[in-house]
């Protein structure tokens, strides 16, 4: 007897009900002048929001969903993502995640089956969430460490428990949330903030991602902090089932403008 009840839904043939489909996003180190990963958004198949997709995902098939995003993204990106140290992020709900050892394996299964190589892929989790249950999520990361993903805080400083859930799971890697970066080279307060979220993260060993990138201003700031993963419009917008180039990434010019 399955001891979850939603275990059934791994072997449940039954149709998710709705289509959907992925766009990519570029994350660049301005470091190293490189694409270092893409993010998987989901979009309708006409290029719809992720808003009008995630409407219609329900306790009753968010189980189904989820894993069916995830392997949508791996299969995609074992097509389209050209180099083979380039990481594939993918969002994840850990409330649709019963035991984390079973529940990953369809997406094991797809990185295989296309030949990605699962040390590229990054899950991220969000703030927005709220978490139910602590130990689970503990558990999701602890896991998912083990099986050699990267594990991402995503929308850090916008959520429901801000450094408490640092305190508490201690991911890979966090993603400073636009609201915080938007207009920093005006305003001293928010790049005190920025100044102590990378003190803490340096002392906890976590990598920092600031995320909705929009100008050349903020980016400066951030880098000159000592942020050097980047993601945003500045860059590029999401394509759907394509891999966009980011902006001035493996140009001299970009390069030469930040350290100038």
């Amino acid at each position: 007897m399955d001891r979850h009840p939603t275990c059934k839904a791994c072997r449940d043939d039954e149709p998710l009900g709705f289509e959907f489909t992925m766009a990519f996003q570029p994350i660049v180190d301005v470091e190293a002048d490189r694409i270092w990963g893409y993010e998987a958004l989901v979009r309708g198949p006409e290029g719809q929001s992720a808003g009008s997709i995630l409407d219609q995902v329900t306790d009753a098939n968010r189980y189904k969903f989820d894993q069916a995003a995830r392997v949508k993204a791996i299969e995609l990106a074992g097509r389209l993502i050209p180099s083979q140290d380039t990481r594939l992020s993918i969002n994840f709900m850990p409330n649709a995640v019963y035991e984390p050892k079973a529940c990953i394996r369809a997406s094991l299964e797809a990185a295989k089956r296309v030949g990605f190589d699962r040390h590229r892929l990054m899950f991220e989790f969000t703030e927005n969430e709220r978490m139910g249950d602590a130990a689970h999520v503990q558990n999701i990361i602890t896991e998912y460490k083990k099986i050699g993903f990267t594990t991402a805080l995503d929308d850090f400083g916008a959520g429901f428990a801000g450094l408490n859930l640092l305190a508490q799971f201690q991911p890979d890697l966090i993603k400073i949330d636009m609201e915080l970066i938007r207009g920093i080279e005006g305003s001293a307060a928010r790049q005190i903030i920025i100044a102590g979220i990378l003190c803490i993260a340096e002392a906890l060993h976590i990598t920092v991602l600031a995320e909705g990138i929009e100008t050349e201003a903020e980016l400066r700031v951030l880098k000159a902090a000592g942020i050097h993963l980047f993601q945003g419009y500045y860059f590029a917008k999401p394509a759907i089932a394509a891999m966009p180039r980011a902006r001035g990434i493996g140009t001299a010019p970009i390069v030469e403008r930040l350290i100038a």
